[in-house]
């Protein structure tokens, strides 16, 4: 039975999202893969941080932070580590960087990112910042430690989005990508479209959970921004920044564009394209009135879905949920999966 140790820097919703996953379905996981996960670290600066090399009962790290304590309450080897001192100094195969996003300028889990890969471990991360930001780089870093860059999450949460573009759709020739990769702004439009003003659907939105007290974020498009450049640099080896983005959000649109749409047959939904051209790659992310046959049109509420469109394939569309803390902590099971697969992969050779 392999054993793979784990490090989280951050355990929010995500983390104790993947740590419900673990406690849950770790036996299965074991005896289909092969695999026990372990957490031997913790690093938050709310909730504490731990270390132990055996590791910790996913079921003992929930019922603490549930109760709520502090995760140095449970014993533990070493307290108090920082996030860069649990990297150096913890015996993690894996780091897992959970920390907020920020779009700007990748920090602190592009630190965190790096540190880890130079340490020759592998790192997983659903934040858009590092991604959107230093894809390259980090992969690079990663190539010449060794070891791999998970980023299954940063897009479409636990939607396979990039393995299915990557590994499924690698040969079929993607010319373009299409996708809704908002839920907030994808609620918003649905609620409109049912006759709930901006102001209202917004207010809606917040009430929900789905947009946070500052919405620009997603509304202003920023969002889904990050996620159309992490598409064209991994889908389309496409050096774009989030300047190169054509953006524009959603806060103009009126009722009467929504009328005037339905009118047409069409409905207004915030899109995020990716597309090759004969100068280049281009990117944007604009509010679009698309034909009710069209596969994203009918895509209602805050879930998320994407269309590859292929040479041989034709249209291929993923729908999925684009947020939550047992999706994108799935995601990270993803992640881990796949490194675990190439790993045994390299060894039969």
């Amino acid at each position: 039975m392999r054993v793979f140790r784990l490090a989280l820097i951050g355990f929010g919703n995500v983390g104790q999202g993947f740590a419900q996953i673990l406690h849950e379905q770790g036996p299965e996981l074991a005896r289909q893969f092969g695999v026990e996960f372990k957490i031997v670290a913790i690093s938050d600066n709310i909730k504490g941080s731990i270390y132990n090399p055996d590791g910790f009962a996913p079921a003992d790290l929930l019922e603490t932070v549930k109760a709520p304590r502090s995760l140095e309450t449970l014993p533990a080897m070493n307290c108090g580590w920082d996030a860069e001192q649990t990297i150096l100094n913890c015996n993690a195969d894996a780091m897992i960087q959970l920390t907020y996003t920020d779009l700007k300028t990748g920090e602190p889990a592009v630190s965190h990112i790096r540190l880890a890969l130079q340490r020759g471990m592998h790192a997983i991360t659903t934040n858009k910042g590092p991604i959107a930001l230093y894809y390259a780089d980090l992969s690079e870093l990663a190539k010449q430690n060794g070891v791999q860059i998970g980023m299954e999450g940063t897009v479409m949460s636990g939607t396979p989005t990039l393995r299915l573009a990557t590994e499924l759709l690698g040969a079929a020739g993607i010319s373009k990508v299409q996708g809704i990769l908002n839920g907030t702004t994808n609620l918003i439009l649905s609620r409109m479209s049912s006759g709930i003003s901006y102001d209202d659907a917004l207010a809606e939105a917040k009430k929900e959970g789905f947009a946070e007290a500052d919405p620009s974020g997603d509304v202003d498009g920023h969002d889904a921004a990050g996620k159309t450049v992490i598409l064209a640099n991994v889908l389309m080896n496409s050096p774009i920044r989030m300047d190169d983005v054509d953006r524009q959000g959603i806060r103009h649109i009126t009722m009467e564009d929504i009328d005037n749409a339905r009118t047409q047959g069409k409905r207004w939904k915030l899109i995020a394209t990716v597309e090759k051209t004969d100068n280049g790659v281009k990117a944007s992310v604009r509010p679009t009135p698309l034909s009710v046959d069209h596969p994203l049109a009918s895509v209602n509420g805050a879930t998320n879905a994407i269309t590859f469109s292929t040479k041989l394939l034709g249209e291929v569309t993923m729908i999925g949920p684009g947020a939550g803390k047992m999706q994108t902590g799935y995601a990270i099971l993803g992640d881990l999966l796949a490194i675990i697969r190439d790993e045994c992969n390299e060894n039969s050779f």
